[in-house]
């Protein structure tokens, strides 16, 4: 899922997805990158669950899903937790050989 999102292209589509469902054309039409090329980032963010396509007749809609970002949100919480509390008992130990 980190991979999916590492790209600023990817980036930049779900962040114009969190306004709302768009077609694919659409999507794609600020990128200065052919339309396949956006459909190769669009198939990674599938790929990754954050986004869902449906599709009525020829037109593809994207919406976003952001279950897996909530994912990453939490397990990013508790990291930086544990590295909080490390780093304050490495800092109270400083403190503590420091005193005389």
């Amino acid at each position: 899922m980190l991979h999916a999102i590492s790209d600023q292209t990817r980036r930049a589509i779900l962040d114009r997805l969190t306004g709302g469902p768009s077609r694919v054309t659409d999507l794609a039409a600020p990128f200065d990158m052919s339309l396949n090329a956006v459909s190769k980032h669009i198939k990674v963010l599938e790929q990754a669950g954050l986004v869902r396509r449906t599709q009525h007749g020829r037109e593809h809609t994207l919406e976003l899903d952001p279950t897996p970002l909530r994912d990453v949100v939490r397990w990013a919480s508790r990291y930086e937790q544990f590295w909080t509390e490390r780093l304050d008992r490495l800092e109270s130990y400083f403190k503590k050989k420091g005193k005389p």
